[in-house]
């Protein structure tokens, strides 16, 4: 069974850039009926927060992507320190004492040099005697993953055959000096663990995939698939990733942003599909497919998102606005033909209570002066007509036409305009017999 993970740290709010790989796994797994673990990565125990743990599950939530299962990496130290052990036995697993501004010292040195700043195993080289002598200055050892310096290769669901020469790549520090673990080796002990079958997520993770699979191999686990999408860049071509504060989910979400909008617009970023509204989860679970995606930068625009909200907002469908109408005392006789002729005159689902306002009677009447006797003849004759039905409008226009020699937008503009105070909006013929008057 197909099974994908989401793992944010909870060090701040979800942006953009963390729905990506999200809603990438979520709709995989969904494709292929599996199933989608949440795996919140909180090792880092003073950067992560509970109330960001509260508001991921709710920007989740929100965009209705549910999961499969919950896992926390603090509750699983245990499983962590036995990897540990197990790799430190096996002599994958070395200690090392440089402070930070030794190896920065040091990398800068081999830049100088004309040599990949790669870290150069000085720390095996270490005696029992230099270790205990380091410890005893108060020094305490980092630990780093022993690479096999040879070349990884797999094939990558988005990047095809991919490789990366371990040769040129520093051994990864597993475990930090204060004895806290990094993401490395437990993501590696989680996927495992966990059955993950399929990881997605961004390409800057591709030499990260490469150590890991070296980590897997280690531990004796099956690897998992691959696939890495391309990073989120600006209309102009730049990096996202300074502006990613601003574009949190929550943020988008009080734009008024649909959850459906911003879905089918990031299920589409950076693949060969056309980016179209969507009605239902189901839609997009349809028309998901991973071989579609490519390696070019995805263009992320705000304006774009804006126009697909107003768009998605046309195809909503009745059963997700009951409530609101409802709240807003639209009767229910009516409630559902309303929705259906007022979602295409609305940008967000804040223009509701104007069109309700309409509906009630409870706004101000537009009528130019050259057109006040013609307003007057017209609303008499309405009047005249009730009760309004689904033909009342052609009737009473044609007779006004007859009567008046008007027409076109001279013969129903001022109308449309005193019994709805706008000069647009959907087909009066269908509207007249919802409004009250």
């Amino acid at each position: 069974m197909t099974v994908t993970r989401f793992a944010p740290s909870p060090t701040g709010r979800l942006h953009v850039g963390n729905l990506r790989p999200a809603l990438l796994n979520w709709l995989h797994a969904r494709k292929q009926g599996g199933q989608f673990v949440l795996r919140i990565d909180d090792t880092d125990a003073e950067r992560s927060k509970e109330e960001h743990v509260d508001a991921i599950k709710r920007d989740l939530d929100w965009l209705g992507l549910g999961w499969d299962r919950f896992e926390r990496q603090s509750e699983r130290l245990a499983r962590y320190d036995a990897a540990a052990d197990e790799l430190r036995a096996s002599g994958r697993l070395y200690p090392c004492y440089e402070t930070a501004s030794e190896l920065d010292i040091r990398r800068k040195i081999q830049r100088q040099a004309g040599k990949p700043p790669v870290y150069d195993r000085a720390a095996l080289k270490l005696t029992d005697e230099d270790r205990a002598k380091l410890e005893a200055e108060g020094r305490r050892p980092h630990w780093r993953f022993k690479l096999d310096q040879t070349r990884v290769t797999w094939t990558d669901g988005i990047r095809g055959d991919t490789n990366v020469d371990c040769a040129s790549v520093s051994d990864p520090v597993l475990i930090r000096e204060d004895g806290g673990y990094l993401y490395t080796l437990c993501s590696v002990c989680d996927d495992i663990d966990f059955g993950i079958t399929d990881v997605i997520r961004g390409e800057d993770h591709v030499t990260n995939t490469a150590t890991q699979i070296q980590i897997f191999d280690a531990m004796g686990g099956r690897p998992t698939a691959f696939a890495h999408h391309s990073l989120l860049v600006d209309e102009e071509g730049a990096s996202l990733s300074k502006r990613l504060g601003s574009l949190t989910l929550e943020s988008i979400r009080e734009q008024g942003i649909e959850p459906l909008a911003l879905l089918s617009y990031m299920a589409r970023l950076g693949s060969s599909d056309p980016i179209e509204p969507r009605a239902s989860h189901a839609e997009l679970i349809e028309g998901f497919d991973l071989s579609r995606y490519g390696r070019a930068p995805a263009r992320f625009s705000m304006g774009d998102l804006a126009a697909l909200n107003t768009r998605t907002l046309h195809v909503k469908p009745y059963a997700d606005v009951a409530s609101l109408l409802r709240e807003a005392d639209v009767p229910d006789a009516i409630a559902e033909p309303f929705w259906h002729l007022i979602r295409e005159n609305i940008d967000g689902l804040d223009g509701i209570p104007n069109w309700v306002a309409i509906l009630n009677g409870g706004h101000a009447p537009v009528v130019d002066p050259d057109d006040t006797d013609y307003v007057t003849l017209a609303l008499a004759r309405l009047d005249a007509a009730k009760p309004w039905g689904a033909e009342t409008w052609k009737a009473v226009t044609t007779d006004l036409k007859a009567e008046t020699g008007r027409k076109g937008r001279a013969l129903f503009m001022p109308l449309r305009k005193a019994l709805t105070g706008r000069n647009d909006g959907p087909d009066m013929a269908a509207l007249l017999p919802l409004l009250k008057r």
